[in-house]
């Protein structure tokens, strides 16, 4: 059974993932691609239809997102967003120029043809999030005005063209009724089935996989949380015992990690396990560094090469290793590179970017266009346990990047208790399942404090708790004060080292959810 997908054209716009999950919450696959996409690439997903993103540039300017206008005459239904209509007037004749009075925030629109279907049981008037400075001045030939505002047109239609477009967000949680247009979009004007499941899913990757694996033999890099298992045994039901999943202790993993998730993932799961203790081996490249990025570098890079160093190892008495899996979802690709639209990058991902070049292995990213919560959807109707699927994300370079400076096998053993302190505390309380994530931070400031009458100078602790849908935007979570009360109780008494506790109410943006 092919893919039924919807192709969205990215020219820049913070909203861009929140189309594809709106999408993909009508059981629709969609795919994300960057604006410059040829327009072979464009059919080479056979789409039903492509919906053109907002974005921050006006289309008139020398260095506006390009895209091939071409891509409007390929006969399928076309939705504009924002940027994405005037984009569509402008490259079909009309005039788009700079608002007298610019759209931010909270709007009302007036639906002026309620029988177009890209309105169908719609109000005649609905709330609406507007963000834009540039208006549609004057509509290209056989366009008419479908929807407008106080201010400027809302919305544009030419059906013969098979084209629509609105200048506000239906997206965003702000639309409150958006859905219902993306779902008028997707079903009455595309014609989709609504049929891509978790089931569906799984068939078409496992199949893909072994044609593309044949007989060769594969690794998979295993860090023991949600992603990257589902992608190990995802690829072991493909491929079976061509599989082996590599364990490095990178020496910056939680508080007995290493052993609980051999035992999980084997018990419990039946993968083959490759355990390598390699924590002297990434300790020592991290002395002396403070600065984030080399941070992640240097824990990439070292992954890559414990992994060359297994892989010929493991070469010598399989025959021969030709693949490596990886656990990377879509929004480290999004947040590490600029490929998918002009994005800019917020951090560097240890799993993301392909392997060097002396490095003669293949890569598989089965989850590479999911999001967290398709990715334990996917694990569920794979049969995984609630144990190992209900874990919260934790980064690649683990505790490295939540140990502010330089990161030191004492401060990792600080790092380690508090954190563990932390998770059993936010267990207890009922709260980890209704978290996104929530750890400590060491941060590299000393304090003077007093325990029994003997005065203390001894690091800070930070606690971050936030709520998320997919780590692209989040919000600070007010834990309960009897539970901040006993966790700051409990580092400070248990932890030699630690003598404060403070708590992160930052949201992203502007922070991340990350420190580093």
């Amino acid at each position: 059974m092919d893919t039924q997908t919807i192709v969205i054209l990215d020219f820049g716009s913070q909203y861009t993932q929140l189309i594809a999950r709106r999408i993909r919450e009508q059981n629709v696959f969609s795919v994300v691609l960057p604006c410059t996409a040829k327009l072979d690439e464009i059919r080479a997903h056979k789409p039903l239809g492509v919906i053109l993103s907002g974005g921050p540039s006006s289309v008139y300017d020398a260095d506006a997102p390009a895209a091939d206008p071409a891509m409007l005459q390929l006969g399928m239904p076309v939705l504009g967003i924002c940027y994405g209509l005037q984009f569509i007037v402008h490259h079909l004749g009309g005039k788009v120029r700079s608002a007298a009075k610019r759209e931010y925030g909270h709007a009302e629109v007036s639906i002026e043809d309620g029988s177009t279907a890209l309105f169908a049981e719609l109000p005649s008037s609905i709330h609406v999030w507007m963000s834009h400075g540039d208006e549609a001045l004057e509509l290209p030939a056989g366009f008419r005005r479908i929807a407008v505002t106080s201010n400027a047109l809302a919305g544009i239609a030419n059906e013969e063209k098979r084209i629509w477009a609105v200048q506000f967000h239906p997206e965003v949680h702000h639309t409150p009724m958006g859905s219902t247009l993306l779902r008028n979009f997707v079903f009455g004007i595309c014609g989709a089935k609504g049929d891509w499941t978790p089931a569906h899913f799984i068939e078409t990757t496992v199949a893909q996989i072994r044609e593309k694996v044949g007989t060769g033999h594969v690794i998979c890099g295993l860090s023991g949380g949600v992603d990257s298992s589902v992608a190990a045994v995802l690829v072991h039901k493909a491929i079976g015992d061509q599989l082996t999943c590599i364990f490095v202790n990178n020496g910056v993993l939680r508080k007995n990690e290493f052993q609980s998730v051999q035992k999980n993932l084997r018990d419990k799961l039946g993968l083959n396990i490759d355990a390598v203790d390699a924590s002297e081996r990434f300790l020592s490249k991290l002395a002396g560094v403070t600065d984030p990025e080399k941070k992640r570098k240097i824990i990439g890079a070292e992954f890559i090469a414990v992994f060359d160093d297994e892989a010929h190892r493991i070469a010598e008495k399989s025959g021969g290793v030709d693949w490596l899996v990886q656990g990377t979802l879509y929004p480290d690709v999004i947040e590490s590179s600029s490929v998918k639209g002009p994005s800019q990058t917020i951090k560097s991902h240890h799993n993301v970017g392909g392997l060097p070049e002396f490095m003669k292995l293949k890569l598989i990213e089965p989850l590479r266009d999911l999001f967290k919560d398709e990715v334990r959807r996917i694990g569920r109707d794979l049969g995984m346990p609630e144990d190992v699927l209900g874990r919260q994300p934790f980064p690649g370079p683990g505790l490295a990047v939540r140990i502010l400076g330089e990161v030191t096998p004492e401060r990792v053993a600080l790092l380690q208790e508090a954190d563990e302190i932390v998770v059993s505390e936010i267990k207890a309380a009922g709260l980890y399942s209704k978290i996104w994530q929530s750890f400590a931070v060491l941060l590299p400031v000393m304090s003077v404090g007093v325990m029994g009458d003997q005065r203390t100078y001894a690091y800070t602790c930070a606690i971050r708790a936030v709520h998320s849908e997919d780590g692209m935007t989040a919000d600070w979570t007010p834990l309960p004060y009897d539970v901040l009360k006993r966790i700051s109780n409990r580092i400070v008494n248990e932890v030699r080292g630690i003598n404060r506790v403070v708590y992160d109410v930052t949201s992203k943006p502007p922070g991340t959810i990350e420190w580093e």
